[in-house]
């Protein structure tokens, strides 16, 4: 197997079950690999109050948090801890009010669009820094699974049909970007069958900060990175899952894995395993085993 020295992961469906599950097996194999000057970089369309208990920092020494970093919220937020354990920010995008209030039409727009036209009902989260979420099957709760599962993809597209809507998901991405042209926004929309989320950043801006200032500075290339998720799937014809985003210009030299439960069609770059939250941990360990090798 071959040794990373920086991996980047996905956080619900690839490193917990959920956001409710115990984090102490994820926790303690992420501590062996950070003791080993390991670069770790959780990925995340979360916010950092649900990673963990909000407070995961606090499982880690000051040591190992200096190799530990978060990519949170679709882009916006890029963390990473200072000599004393604080959380510090690597790099702020800097999305004007302005900006996320046109967002926020964007988004109910689309509502508009679909109920108008379709009769198709949504409902809105407004609340999340610098996105928002559209919920498209607001009749399915996920509970604490915040992951594509089970029929959602099939579901989705039956339930648009029987509105007469037969753009099916890529016509909804087609749909957010047209939109955000109207209101001056070059929108990145994604979907995970339940959620269409809209805004101007995405995980690929997570990656790529992260590959600037601090992959680079150390002296560490792409080949010796991999990228872990559980949503590469093929949503629809030409769009793939949020965890695609990650493969960017300046990353695609990585190696990239899915551990995602639904079968389908996967980008050619990406080595599907599936396996869920198990794989990904047993790959934490056998890295941690290679980086105690003498």
């Amino acid at each position: 197997m071959k040794k990373y020295k920086a991996i980047f992961f996905d956080w619900d469906g690839t490193a917990v079950v959920n956001r409710k599950a115990p984090v102490e097996k994820t926790v303690d194999a992420m501590r062996k690999l950070l003791s080993s000057g390991v670069y770790l970089f959780v990925i995340s369309g979360t916010t950092y109050s649900n990673i963990g208990d909000g407070n995961i920092e606090k499982r880690f020494t000051n040591e190992q948090l200096k190799f530990l970093f978060f990519g949170l919220a679709r882009g916006s937020h890029n963390f990473g801890f200072d000599n004393n354990g604080r959380l510090v920010t690597i790099e702020d995008y800097g999305i004007e009010r302005d900006t996320v209030l046109k967002i926020h039409d964007v988004a109910y727009d689309i509502h508009r669009t679909l109920f108008l036209d379709y009769g198709y009902n949504t409902d809105i989260v407004f609340d999340r820094p610098n996105y928002v979420k559209i919920d498209i099957m607001t009749a399915s709760s996920r509970m604490t699974n915040m992951y594509l599962s089970g029929n959602e993809i099939d579901d989705i597209k039956k339930n648009l049909k029987k509105h007469g809507y037969n753009e099916g998901l890529a016509g909804l991405i087609k749909l957010a970007k047209e939109t955000g042209q109207k209101h001056g926004l070059n929108i990145k929309a994604t979907c995970d069958a339940k959620y269409l989320e809209v805004g101007v950043l995405d995980k690929s801006d997570n990656v790529d900060a992260f590959i600037r200032h601090v992959l680079v500075p150390n002296g560490i290339s792409m080949k010796e990175c991999c990228f872990w998720g559980d949503e590469y799937l093929e949503l629809d014809s030409g769009i793939t899952g949020s965890d695609s985003f990650m493969y960017t210009e300046m990353s695609k030299d990585g190696d990239f894995f899915d551990v995602g439960t639904v079968p389908g069609i996967r980008p050619e770059y990406v080595e599907y395993l599936g396996g869920s939250v198990d794989t990904f941990l047993h790959f934490l360990d056998d890295q941690s085993k290679l980086w105690c090798e003498k």
